[in-house]
């Protein structure tokens, strides 16, 4: 299964969004989103939370814990 670097590089591009543009929204530096996708930083929790529901997908797909995307509601 995929890692969590791998997992918010592949939704970021599935939307067609930028590094920058997606570091933005987040709050966060160019540099500090890098982090995130070259898996030597991690958000915390709210920031994982935030995440996952701007790609509508559940914590443990973008943990790489799951291959399925579906939230449980």
């Amino acid at each position: 299964m995929a890692t969590f670097a791998q997992r918010i590089k592949e939704l970021r591009k599935e939307k067609k969004l930028k590094q920058q543009e997606f570091a933005d929204f987040l709050g966060l530096s160019l540099r500090g989103y890098q982090c995130y996708e070259y898996g030597t930083g991690y958000p915390e929790v709210p920031g994982l939370l935030r995440i996952a529901e701007y790609f509508d997908v559940s914590l443990d797909y973008l943990m790489g814990r799951t291959d399925k995307r579906e939230i449980n509601r």
